[in-house]
């Protein structure tokens, strides 16, 4: 649609002309039940009026507004025609003056696809649920704006809705004579503004804080989810951690919480994990449990409430100029959600969760041929829409604990009280925070900010011993390389640890020195003179972004004794860096899936042992040598087994080898135990096989032929619920039959019908890796599609198809030429796609190489 991508550029000019005084919103929501008028899609009326100056009076800008019609727009009391005006995505305004007034009177259109104001209908109850989600330009879609960061505003909404339903927004709200009104809420970004209506069930609680010097805050506490999921709704624990992060941000930001109260809505077909509107954060009803899960989703949970909170001061309060600095938000809030996580929750542990699980997000973000410095180029709004990555996520977040690590913990937040009370309710660059953080640690940042902000790529650490003759440490040195993309060799933070084993034959550290890596090599003076280790670990207590290599000795000792080194980070640690080695065709991928097999089963912490169950599968699907393919399958089928049935009766490991068992399962077998625990003609004791657990189970017996259409329904007659359906869609598109694939395609790249949710609920059960025959098909339909389907679709559902359809199981150097042709023959295509295909090009190389690495292995 023209002008729907706005441009860096064309927001710096609107900025420089227009500022912005304030917004009345007024929407009509009573058309989101009863019958659809008309073949169109369902709209909503949206008024608005903006109050904004002009900087040069004459001048002309424009408005955002996506919408299927403009009723009527007046400009200081002027009526404009909408024909003339409105394009589609853009309201022309001309001869401003100094100070102006804009109205305009829209139908705007309900969202299917978790973009702008999203309308879901509840199969269990017929109930309407709405929500809105608008990062980062998806506000337009609900009302006229002008939708930029930097140009924020106080905002005051009004919504009509149907009779018998509850309304929220940012601000407090009251009914009134059939109209909910909401408080004014102070200058923000449109981005950030939220509505959410319908039926909800809502729980409330009082947040409650004294400060030293006698002022109190009293913030009212509400917490939503569809009546449906009301049973499962733990809002006690919900409300344990906003009230312990409250606690935390406040002793440690000296800055009381500004959006007066704080409501969280947990909302179904959400495309994120959650976002940070002020006073009303919304996160996917995923988080609320339906079934047993182990505590490593509790902590996640509690991770996201505690990110999304931080994102009241870093993002909310103080917000970058434009999206370039997005890092100045995400990474902030990514590294004080673990932060906030270990300081005030149960969960101590959870940085161990970080160097594991968020980690290995940056680190595969920061190979691909996109990777970008955290300081990104942002040209417009797709690019801005696919940099919400694990560079700008998890990466940015690991450089942040480096920093604090460099400057102290207590400069780095000096440095942030500094900031938020230096840019209240402003826009601020990466020059703004460097500033306030050299005050404070006395540090040169800006050479800091040029390696490590400002440069893409990682660095591979490795360590280097020499020994005399007395067995000793005579030299240990930590060798730095870089790839030769991205060459940069930064200053790193490290500590290096030395291991060895003890009488009772654990894997213990027994010397430890932490020193400033520089250069392409370093020495470690400390170390000399030490025992000679069996292992040493170049990036001990993780405190550096980088990728951790062994030694020969210690590559050694952790094949034999990984599962003896006791403590739970550094074994962590070791982990991830042996998943790297993997993922850069370093170890066969028989290799890993063999360490897992061996030492898995003795892994304490639970968050660690999915992620190896996740990383586990993924060697034997990608990495792994087709011709060892199944003997790695039944292999891994046989060690699930074998740890679920040793695993404490009831316990979260039992609950995890379970899971794992039904994923990698595939013989006749597996798949009849699979069918006796569902209809529990057997038992493992303590294991309950709840709804949840069914649908586990449920899929790989789909896929293998052994549940048909007849028991998926079965099925969701006894669950039928939203989620029940997306757990049947799900299984219906993994059946092993030609007919279903072709359906499932058509459903996804022919249609719109599908909603966002059951669109990647659909592309899940398509692609799976014991189809590959199956779907080979595919391989040239995606690449004769991509290119209308991302034109024609909204970008969310865009991306779902690009990277969700991508043959990666047709894993061959044909597949890998055909993806090549396509990017040599639309060298034009939106740059947002080509990256797309650019980044599942680059995993399928790797897969190829991975492959090659393993088949060497088993001829060597």
């Amino acid at each position: 649609m023209p002008g729907e991508n706005l441009s860096r550029d064309e927001a710096r000019e609107r900025a420089a002309l227009l500022s912005v005084d304030g917004y009345d919103v007024s929407l009509d929501l009573r058309s989101a039940v009863g019958e659809q008028d008309g073949d169109g899609p369902r709209t909503f009326r949206s008024v608005t009026t903006i109050r904004f100056r002009c900087a040069e009076p004459g001048a002309s800008s424009f408005a955002d507004l996506v919408a299927p019609s403009v009723t009527a727009v007046s400009l200081n009391g002027k009526d404009l025609d909408p024909g003339e005006v409105f394009d589609g995505a853009r309201i022309l305004l001309e001869d401003l003056a100094a100070e102006n007034e804009l109205v305009v009177d829209a139908q705007c259109a309900y969202s299917r696809t978790g973009e702008g104001l999203h309308r879901f209908v509840d199969p269990e109850d017929g109930e309407v649920y709405l929500y809105t989600q608008y990062e980062p330009a998806d506000s337009r879609r609900v009302f006229a704006n002008f939708e930029q960061p930097d140009l924020k505003a106080p905002f005051r909404f009004e919504v009509r809705a149907p009779e018998g339903w509850t309304v929220w927004s940012n601000g407090a709200g009251q009914l009134t004579d059939g109209v909910w009104r909401f408080a004014e809420t102070k200058p923000i970004s449109t981005y950030i503004t939220c509505v959410v209506a319908g039926p909800y069930h809502y729980v409330t609680d009082t947040y409650e804080r004294t400060f030293e010097d006698g002022t109190r805050l009293e913030i009212p506490l509400g917490a939503m989810c569809r009546k449906g999921l009301a049973p499962y709704f733990d809002a006690d624990d919900v409300f344990l951690v906003t009230k312990q992060g409250l606690d935390f941000f406040h002793d440690h930001f000296d800055y009381p919480y500004p959006f007066g109260k704080y409501d969280q809505a947990f909302v179904p077909e959400y495309n994120l994990g959650a976002m940070e509107n002020p006073g009303l954060v919304t996160f996917r009803e995923e988080y609320i449990f339906r079934g047993k899960v182990t505590q490593a989703s509790y902590e996640a949970r509690a991770n996201v409430i505690l990110h999304e909170m931080a994102h009241m001061w870093f993002g909310d309060l103080v917000t970058m100029v434009w999206w370039d600095d997005l890092w100045l938000k995400e990474s902030f809030a990514d590294f004080m959600g673990t932060f906030a996580n270990v300081g005030a929750t149960r969960f101590q542990d959870a940085w161990i969760t970080f160097a594991n699980r968020r980690k290995a997000w940056a680190y595969r973000a920061d190979q691909l041929p996109s990777t970008h410095p955290i300081t990104a180029d942002i040209r417009d709004l797709q690019d801005a829409k696919l940099n919400f990555d694990g560079i700008t996520y998890a990466k940015g977040a690991s450089v942040l604990k480096q920093l604090v690590a460099y400057v102290g913990q207590d400069a780095f937040l000096e440095g942030a009280r500094r900031y938020f009370k230096r840019h209240a309710y402003g826009n601020t660059r990466l020059a703004d925070l460097l500033s306030v953080l050299e005050e404070t640690s006395g540090r040169d940042m800006a050479a800091w900010s040029r390696s490590w902000l400002q440069t893409a790529g990682v660095n591979s650490l490795t360590p280097q011993v020499l020994l005399n003759p007395e067995g000793l440490v005579e030299e240990l040195a930590v060798v730095q390389e870089a790839p030769e993309s991205h060459p940069e060799l930064r200053p790193h933070r490290v500590a290096v640890g030395l291991y060895r084993r003890t009488a009772a034959g654990t894997l213990e550290r027994y010397a430890r020195a932490e020193t400033d890596v520089e250069g392409a090599r370093t020495v470690v003076a400390e170390l000399a003179g030490a025992a000679a280790p069996e292992l040493v670990l170049v990036n001990d207590d993780d405190l550096t972004y980088c990728k951790t290599r062994f030694d020969q000795t210690s590559l050694e000792t952790l094949k034999a004794h990984l599962g003896d080194l006791t403590d739970p980070l550094a074994r962590a640690l070791c982990w991830s860096a042996l998943w790297n080695l993997t993922r850069d065709a370093l170890l066969p991928a028989r290799d890993f899936v063999g360490l897992v097999l061996r030492f898995a089963g003795r892994e304490s912490d639970i968050g660690v042992l999915q992620m190896l169950h996740a990383w586990a599968q993924s060697a034997l699907v990608h990495y792994a040598a087709p011709a060892w393919r199944e003997t790695g399958g039944r292999l891994l089928a046989e060690g699930a087994l074998r740890e679920l049935r040793a695993a404490g009766p009831g316990s979260e490991h039992q609950l995890a080898w379970a899971r794992f068992f039904a994923a990698v399962a595939s013989g006749a077998e597996d798949l009849a135990l699979l069918r006796a625990l569902l209809d529990g003609t057997e038992k493992i004791d303590g294991l309950e096989v709840d709804q949840e657990l069914r649908w586990a189970f449920l899929e790989p017996l789909a896929a293998h032929g052994a549940a048909d259409e007849g028991v998926l329904a079965a099925e969701l007659a006894r669950d039928d619920t939203a989620s029940g359906k997306r757990h049947q869609v799900r299984c219906l598109a993994a059946r092993p039959s030609e007919a279903v694939k072709a359906q499932a395609w058509a459903q996804v790249v022919e249609s719109d019908a599908l909603s966002n949710a059951l669109t990647e609920a659909t592309i899940e059960g398509f692609a799976q890796s014991s189809q590959r025959e199956l779907i080979a098909p595919y391989a040239e339909k995606y690449f004769a599609a991509i290119e209308r389907v991302w034109a024609e679709r909204s970008i969310q559902i865009g991306i779902h198809v690009v990277r969700g359809l991508f043959p990666a199981l047709q894993d061959s150097p044909g597949t890998l030429d055909a993806t090549d042709a396509w990017l040599a023959a639309h060298e034009d295509a939106a740059p947002a796609l080509r990256r797309l295909v650019l980044e599942a090009r680059d995993d399928l190389s790797r897969a190829l190489r991975g492959q090659a690495c393993d088949a060497e292995a088993a001829t060597a």
